[in-house]
């Protein structure tokens, strides 16, 4: 396991809630670490994927009861992780030491997260899950060969808009990016008065400017709120990290003031957006995000890469960064 100081007790995404039903198992990855996720009808679990037996992987074992039974010789444990029951030996009490490690998961938006410490922080709440009249949208997950780091801080870069995704969030036209207002505190990075010309914000077909406002929820969480009049679009992303330079991306939209635009259309839009990004970040190096503000060149536009660097640095995030 990658034992960063940070990560360890920050919640990742692993699965979507309605994608793992009572009595199923899965083989999820975070932060170098396989682990099992199963359900039964008390709830969620998620433990390191192996039985201390003999090592095999209890992803590959099946909920019996209220139990997970491993795939070599049966042992089961309950929901605490103890081992209850050995079949070679039904009439002996499991020692002590039978019992998997087990790590912190909860239920939260339609995700269900994931911590490695026992002394997580607080699980990130999507600001507009219960927004009256708005829609919900999940997107992913991407598999994407880059550090969670690299991924959050594109992000929330304003000057790649109008070329990465020249006709679709910006002109090349209309590239220059006027100053905004950064603030940073201990709970993270905001950035807001943002505007930013683009061919199509709402769908109408008609170019506009739209009102953008940025914020560094957690390391490796963030969101976006963007509005064009009665026109609300929300997305939060998640770079749960695999490795050091692999990440798994999830995307959650809120969407309201756009009720001609169908399901499938905004999947697709967004879609879209983001394999345009995929390649890029895939290709940046260094791999690992530089903290030391002389490794790269910045300007005036990045100063929310900028306070996001600072930010990691000050929390002294070592994954994924340099």
């Amino acid at each position: 396991m990658i034992n960063d100081p940070v990560l360890i007790h920050e919640w990742h995404p692993v699965a979507r809630v309605d994608n793992l039903h009572v009595g199923e198992v899965r083989s999820v990855s975070l932060l170098g670490e396989d682990i099992v996720l199963w359900r039964n009808a008390e709830g969620v679990f998620a433990w390191k994927d192996l039985c201390l037996h003999r090592g095999a992987k209890l992803s590959l074992g099946k909920v019996v009861g209220k139990c997970l039974q491993c795939p070599y010789h049966g042992w089961l444990y309950d929901g605490a992780g103890k081992c209850v029951k050995i079949p070679a030996h039904p009439e002996q009490t499991p020692p002590p030491r039978a019992r998997t490690q087990s790590y912190s998961c909860r239920e939260s938006c339609g995700w269900i997260w994931v911590a490695l410490s026992d002394r997580p922080t607080a699980v990130p709440e999507f600001p507009d899950w219960n927004q009256p009249g708005a829609r919900i949208f999940y997107f992913g997950p991407y598999d994407v060969k880059a550090g969670g780091p690299r991924i959050i801080e594109n992000f929330l870069d304003l000057a790649h808009l109008s070329i990465t995704h020249e006709g679709i969030l910006g002109d090349g036209k209309h590239a220059e990016v006027e100053r905004y207002d950064v603030t940073t505190s201990d709970h993270g990075v905001d950035a807001k008065n943002i505007t930013v010309w683009q061919p199509d914000p709402d769908s109408s077909g008609k170019g506009d400017y739209a009102h953008y406002e940025y914020r560094v929820m957690r390391p490796l969480t963030a969101y976006l709120d963007k509005r064009i009049g009665a026109f609300r679009f929300t997305m939060m992303i998640s770079a749960a990290p695999l490795t050091e330079t692999t990440s798994l991306v999830w995307f959650m939209i809120s969407l309201s003031g756009a009720e001609h635009v169908s399901d499938k259309a905004i999947i697709d839009w967004n879609h879209r957006i983001f394999m345009q990004d995929i390649p890029i970040v895939e290709s940046q190096k260094p791999e690992r995000l530089p903290l030391d503000l002389q490794a790269e060149l910045h300007l005036n536009c990045d100063r929310t890469s900028i306070a996001y660097r600072q930010w990691l640095n000050r929390l002294g995030l070592t994954f994924g960064t340099a």
